[in-house]
């Protein structure tokens, strides 16, 4: 989308064909290499590196629950392995302090299925959101969209909740605010396929049995929509707004490895 005119034009075009203003670098920055003609969507970096912390750290907890005698965690990551790895709980958060589960919680899932599903979610939006906002403005999307979608599940609920979702749902949220934002038939088809994805979702969420975190999903897709809403998109490289939403990624960053440090410093103490 062209940062001037808000046209959607090819990312490959170094200049607007419709306002003829200069797109430079940042579009052709942001080509997806797609695998077996498109079949299989490119992975952006910050993506990948989502879903490596993601495989990561289910493997640990997977052998952790094993050798804590759980004859099948591929079901089911038993609660005080996924506790002990950062899961949220509505007592650690506001009576313990552990405010660092809002962002660890989003890394961990519950069984095979649950990370299958996730995994496969955003291998494919994550790489679409990441292409369309860039790198930057994804960190600052997803790390708001997975502590409000906790922060939301921690005042609704006090049990164990953890899962990629909340993050994922910040993602369809962001879609659906560039729909709003920048509206246009393209946007506006975009913005109708997203809402229905909420709608889908969250009915799912509603099936007996299941334990699916409806708080969180809600928490997540309002965070993601209101950090998108205010990111925008991609200006020109070295722009003042460019500079300030560097620094903002560098913050959700540096906060996302502060949280796992205190993990990890939890995860000694208890070994």
């Amino acid at each position: 989308m062209c940062p001037h005119c808000r046209a959607f034009i090819d990312a490959r075009e170094r200049v607007c064909p419709y306002c003829e203003t200069e797109v430079g670098p940042p579009a052709a920055a942001r080509i997806p290499s797609d695998l077996l003609g498109g079949l299989v969507p490119a992975t952006r970096f910050v993506t990948f590196l989502i879903l490596l912390v993601n495989l990561g750290l289910f493997a640990a907890t997977f052998i952790y629950s094993m050798r804590r005698g759980n004859p099948s965690p591929a079901m089911g990551i038993d609660g005080v392995t996924l506790y002990t790895f950062g899961a949220k709980l509505r007592e650690a958060v506001l009576l313990g302090g552990e405010w660092w589960r809002l962002v660890t919680a989003g890394f961990l899932h519950g069984g095979v299925l649950h990370i299958l599903m996730n995994t496969w979610i955003l291998f494919d939006l994550g790489a679409q959101v990441e292409e369309i906002y860039g790198s930057r403005r994804f960190i600052v999307i997803y790390f708001t969209a997975t502590v409000t979608g906790f922060l939301a599940s921690t005042l609704w609920s006090a049990g164990l909740s953890v899962g990629a979702s909340a993050g994922l749902m910040g993602l369809i949220g962001a879609m659906i605010a560039l729909g709003v934002r920048y509206p246009s038939s393209v946007a506006g088809a975009m913005r109708g396929l997203y809402l229905r994805w909420v709608l889908y979702i969250l009915l799912f969420g509603l099936l007996p049995g299941l334990q699916i975190d409806n708080a969180a999903h809600l928490g997540g897709l309002a965070g993601g929509f209101a950090a998108a809403w205010l990111a925008g998109l991609p200006d020109l490289e070295g722009s003042r707004r460019e500079r300030m939403w560097r620094i903002a990624a560098y913050g959700a960053t540096a906060l996302t490895l502060l949280c796992f440090v205190q993990l990890a410093r939890q995860i000694a103490s208890l070994t």
